[in-house]
């Protein structure tokens, strides 16, 4: 496994895994427009995010996540969870990102949560970076019902423990919101987000 890989993103420029983590503190992210595509950058004009104000469990999940329908880990396959995130029919996650962000997880700072039933079968999970306070959600997928929105669960009990901040989301979706995700702009995103690269937290 190359520590420091090197790809090129869509405009040939070389990037490495020190350059992504410096492109997210200028609050940008990558995305390919497809498996094979090279990546380019983001930097949208409002974020979702959740803290722990916004940050709700649905009532439905609440009696779920109680039952333990599955088994929850951390980091024990992180590249099996973002293969799984990619396998749909258009996806973001280009092999170039998947060779970055693998490269990030050797280093301790891309993490990834696992579901598993009862045939220890991967059917859910989710990854991204921590990076001081704040965690970086970029995909998750399911095989099984609820199995990416209880790995959310999971994670942000965890992040809570940790001392963490907020989870940004990058986009809004409707399952994002019903955890409590809201819109901010960038000028209040870059305030939160200084504000969670500053905290001394490990994942």
């Amino acid at each position: 496994m190359n520590e420091n890989p090197v790809v090129f993103d869509i405009d040939g420029h070389p990037v490495n895994p020190q350059m992504l983590l410096e492109a997210y503190v200028q609050r940008c992210f990558p995305m390919s427009e497809d498996r094979d595509g090279p990546l380019a950058w983001y930097r949208p004009p409002e974020r979702a995010v959740i803290d722990w104000q916004s940050w709700k469990i649905p009532k439905s999940l609440q009696k779920i996540w109680k039952k333990n329908p599955y088994r929850m880990s951390f980091d024990t396959a992180f590249s099996e969870v973002m293969q799984a995130c990619a396998e749909r029919e258009t996806t973001w996650i280009g092999k170039d990102i998947e060779t970055l962000y693998t490269a990030l997880h050797h280093k301790g700072i891309a993490h990834s949560v696992e579901a598993w039933d009862e045939d220890d079968q991967l059917v859910g999970g989710l990854y991204g970076l921590a990076l001081g306070g704040a965690f970086c959600g970029e995909s998750m997928f399911r095989r099984a019902d609820n199995a990416s929105k209880l790995s959310v669960i999971y994670l942000v009990e965890h992040l809570q423990r940790q001392g963490f901040l907020l989870l940004d989301c990058q986009q809004q979706t409707p399952h994002m919101q019903r955890f409590g995700a809201y819109i901010i702009n960038d000028d209040d995103y870059q305030a939160i987000f200084e504000q969670a690269l500053a905290q001394d937290v490990h994942f």
